[in-house]
């Protein structure tokens, strides 16, 4: 998978993508949701993450509370034990991965905690959410990380226009 074009294509779009789903803000049609299931599935048949993992590799995911318990458990480590040894506390006051890449993404580039992966890595790209015009900012954002989160919104424009 070529990541340097699918980046080139999202930044050459970003101001038409920025422009697209802001129409989707003003007037979305009434099945918005269902066409965006659809094109979620549709473009998720078509990309393999496993390919890519570009997200995994550069993006770091906000730990919240209940992920760091379920996955300090999966370790059998104390909470404070593995906050140390794994996580940090970004500008935001977000508690993220001291490095990147995820120190639980394999050379395969499988996840080593899949079952119990954040939150916000099991909802990324968040391109199968209802009433996606209301993360507007954020698909824009994930369009120049994620190939599918891309392919999603040029799919969706397509259908929609």
């Amino acid at each position: 998978m070529d990541l340097e074009k699918y980046h080139q294509l999202a930044l050459q779009k970003q101001v038409e993508h920025k422009k697209f789903l802001a129409s989707l803000k003003k007037k979305a049609p009434k099945n918005l949701d269902r066409i965006v299931q659809r094109i979620h599935e549709e473009v998720f048949s078509e990309i393999d993450c496993l390919q890519c993992a570009n997200c995994c590799k550069g993006l770091g995911p906000d730990l919240k509370e209940a992920d760091i318990t379920r996955i300090s458990k999966h370790f059998r480590m104390k909470l404070q034990e593995f906050e140390d040894a794994y996580l940090q506390v970004d500008e935001d006051g977000d508690k993220v991965f001291q490095c990147m890449p995820c120190p639980f993404l394999g050379p395969d580039n499988l996840c080593d905690i899949y079952d119990m992966r954040p939150k916000a890595c099991r909802e990324f790209p968040h391109t199968d959410r209802k009433k996606i015009y209301q993360i507007n900012h954020l698909t824009i954002k994930n369009t120049l990380i994620c190939p599918a989160a891309y392919l999603f919104v040029e799919k969706l424009k397509k259908e929609i226009k």
